[in-house]
């Protein structure tokens, strides 16, 4: 039963920082859809 709940939180933080990881670059490509839409502006 240990084992389980040690693979279970393992899982956990894997997709957590996973998720981490995928809502950087999203606001990483927003910014530079933000950018793009202000230098078209100018």
């Amino acid at each position: 039963m240990k084992k389980f709940i040690a693979l279970l939180v393992l899982l956990v933080m894997t997709l957590m920082l996973s998720s981490c990881n995928m809502f950087k670059g999203a606001g990483k490509d927003i910014g530079i859809a933000g950018d793009a839409i202000r230098d078209a502006t100018n």
